[in-house]
Order: C-alpha cells, then sequence, then structure tokens
C-alpha cells in the first residue's frame, strides 16, 4: 500500500510547518501549498530527511483556479489525500470602522472561502478515514475589535468545518477544528509545536466521540 497523505495549504514556518513535521514523523508523504517559493523548498527539505516524500506549489490560495490544480495534481500524483490541513488566515488591523467591505470579503476569501475551494478539490481523492483539519483560533469567541476581520474569519472557519463534517460524516471522512485559546508564542504552551500535536491528536479522535471542535489550551 502506499504511504499516507497530507495536503497542508498555506503552508510556512509556523504551524502549518510544524503539523507538516509531525505527520512526515508518523509515516506520512506532504504536499504543500504556499506563495512563496523559498520557505516551501526548505520546508520540503526538512520533511524529506524524515522520509517523506514532498511536493510543493506556489499558489495564491484566494485563486480559486489555481488552488483546485494544484491540489488536483497532487492528487493525481499520490492517488490519494488522506488529510487536508488547512491553516491561512489574513491579521489586518483595522476596526470596524476602519474596515472596508471589500477588505472584509477579501480576508474572508483566504481564511474562509479557501477550505471551501481545498475541500471541494481533495474530495475526489479522499476516502473514508480521511480527514479535514483546520487552524482555529479563540478570535471566533473574543475578537480583538483592532482586527475585526480575524474574528469573522475564525468564526467562519469553525461554522464551515461543522458543515463539512455533516456533508462528508456519511463517506466515513470527518473534519475538524483545532482552537487554539492563547497566544503562539505567548509561552511554552503555545508553541507550534504542540499546536501541530494537538492537531494531530484531533485527526485521530474516536468516531463515536467525534468532536468538529477541539479547544487548545495549552
Amino acid at each position: 500500500m502506499s504511504r499516507p497523505v497530507l495536503v497542508v495549504v498555506a503552508a510556512g514556518p509556523g504551524v502549518s510547518g510544524s503539523v507538516a513535521r509531525r505527520f512526515a514523523r508518523e509515516g506520512y508523504d506532504v504536499g504543500l501549498l504556499g506563495r512563496e517559493e523559498e520557505p516551501l523548498r526548505a520546508l520540503a527539505a526538512e520533511l524529506e530527511e524524515l522520509g517523506a516524500e514532498v511536493g510543493h506549489a506556489v499558489v495564491d490560495i484566494t485563486d480559486a483556479d489555481a488552488t483546485t490544480a494544484a491540489i488536483r495534481r497532487m492528487g493525481e500524483h499520490t492517488g490519494r489525500i488522506d488529510v487536508l490541513h488547512f491553516n491561512p488566515s489574513a491579521f489586518r488591523e483595522k476596526d470596524p470602522l476602519e474596515l472596508t467591505v471589500p477588505e472584509l470579503l477579501e480576508d474572508v476569501t483566504l481564511g474562509v472561502g479557501a477550505l471551501l475551494t481545498s475541500v471541494q478539490a481533495a474530495r475526489p481523492f479522499m476516502s473514508a478515514g480521511g480527514r479535514v483539519t483546520a487552524t482555529g483560533s479563540m478570535a471566533a469567541d473574543k475578537p480583538w475589535h483592532r482586527a475585526a476581520s480575524l474574528g469573522v474569519q475564525k468564526a467562519g472557519l469553525r461554522n464551515l468545518v461543522r458543515s463539512l463534517d455533516a456533508t462528508l460524516v456519511d463517506d466515513g471522512i470527518r473534519a475538524v477544528s483545532v482552537t487554539v485559546r492563547g497566544t503562539l508564542g505567548q509561552d511554552d504552551r503555545f508553541t507550534p509545536d504542540l499546536v501541530a500535536d494537538a492537531i494531530w491528536d484531533a485527526a485521530r479522535q474516536d468516531e463515536d466521540g467525534w468532536r468538529t471542535e477541539v479547544p487548545y489550551s495549552g
């Protein structure tokens, strides 16, 4: 049998990189989507040292056609996608009186809409046991008014994950978001590696007690 495959949407040096390394250590091959070539190459080299076969694509994930094409190429190459991890969000420091509607929609396209694109592209390559995971945030519940669009993104992400899980469950595929209830790097409880461990555990939940949102409080 071929090795299981993880695809990371918006891969980079933070939580997404830690997620990629965590799954690679568990025997997964990895596909990476990101906006910049050099960080992708650096992460790919790390993953290859861990024994993973790695493919990467430079893509603007708000471009639905380009994102769909990249994920489909990865799925066609590997023949399977076992876990799709969605990581991106847009931080724009504007309060609700400064934020424009086009800016809000731009940020939601990145932080929520791109998940829809990614799952739709990956679905033909996913089968029973497949998982969709997403990096959530306490901003969904306690938004900071000076970054108003972030709270909207994270609330929308959690809502969409629940709808995805309800849609995919009959096919044996589950979706979950991990809500990080703290600030990354704030202290040694909120390192990217520890959040990645929480995402790994969330993806491996018992089906009988499946939760579509798992809090991580360190």
